[in-house]
């Protein structure tokens, strides 16, 4: 089994800070790659984060007619609190915020659960776009929550247990992604689309006025994108224990080689998201259950089938 420590509750905090830091680099990252694509400066680009903050905390909420308040504020909370609920059960070098005996079941309940803050997000203004970009979402959710499923399902296998910390001890000499190429790609596919970013971002693109997103302004807007950075950072984080080893790695302690590890995977998603051409709901979905799917089971048996060997 993984030793790992429990912390106490006020080690949250720190959790907080750590992963607001990570979300405002990714989102500043994202600033410096779309500026140089647009033949601007990068540096301007990566400072576009905070004079974005500072327009929205300046600006005004606005209201739709008849609109769902209580909903609409449980999404703009709940993309907030998300991220944090996905990293309490990641171990930072020998601490944890949470060492639950399921927590690769939590990681991918509280996935389930940004379903519906997305769906409540369209769903709370009572507009036609942002209702578009909740039903948006929810088309394509399942083409990629199920080989998710079953691609966070095969480094559980292998390590025998669902408790992260055994994951993560269970890769001592051989990261899990060397021999798991296809569920990490699978995974990381996943957290694109959970973080509402990138090629699988329909919920919030431009075609439809901004989706989820066309009816948020102010403070709202601001914890909605802050959510969506760091659902991101959660995802890169979680795959660390499960697919990179953890905290495992030369000079360096644990806790850091999981922070080094978390920035690597989190930026390179940010690079594969500029690169990657936005996909079409029924296109992903025929992708999702034709290609993704048959994929995660197949590595899922040859894990099943190594394990059986092994033992």
């Amino acid at each position: 089994m993984g030793d790992v420590v429990q912390v106490a509750v006020p080690w949250v905090l720190l959790a907080a800070v750590l992963l607001g830091v990570a979300a405002l680099g990714v989102t500043a990252l994202d600033g410096a790659l779309a500026a140089r694509a647009a033949g601007r400066s990068a540096s301007v680009g990566a400072q576009h984060p905070l004079v974005e903050t500072a327009r929205l905390l300046r600006q005004r909420r606005r209201t739709t007619v008849a609109a769902d308040t209580l909903l609409r504020h449980v999404a703009v909370g709940g993309f907030v609190v998300a991220p944090l609920l996905m990293v309490a059960v990641v171990p930072l070098g020998e601490w944890v915020l949470a060492d639950a005996s399921v927590g690769v079941v939590w990681f991918n309940a509280v996935d389930v659960l940004v379903w519906v803050l997305v769906w409540l997000a369209g769903w709370g203004p009572n507009a036609a776009w942002s209702l578009t970009g909740g039903y948006r979402f929810l088309a394509q959710a399942m083409a990629y929550e199920l080989p998710l499923m079953f691609a966070l399902t095969a480094p559980a296998v292998a390590a025998g247990s669902l408790r992260v910390g055994d994951v993560a001890a269970a890769q001592p000499g051989l990261p899990h992604v060397v021999w798991m190429p296809v569920a990490f790609v699978v995974y990381c596919t996943g957290v694109l689309a959970f973080s509402v970013r990138g090629p699988l971002s329909p919920a919030g693109g431009a075609a439809i006025s901004g989706g989820v997103l066309a009816e948020l302004s102010g403070v709202d807007r601001l914890l909605v994108l802050a959510g969506r950075a760091g659902l991101l950072v959660a995802g890169a984080a979680f795959a660390v224990p499960l697919f990179l080893g953890g905290g495992s790695g030369p000079l360096l302690p644990g806790w850091l080689w999981v922070l080094v590890k978390t920035a690597l995977l989190a930026a390179a998603l940010v690079v594969v998201r500029r690169r990657l051409p936005d996909v079409r709901p029924e296109r992903f979905l025929a992708l999702g259950w034709t290609v993704l799917l048959p994929a995660a089971l197949l590595q899922l048996l040859v894990v099943s089938v190594v394990v059986v060997v092994r033992s």
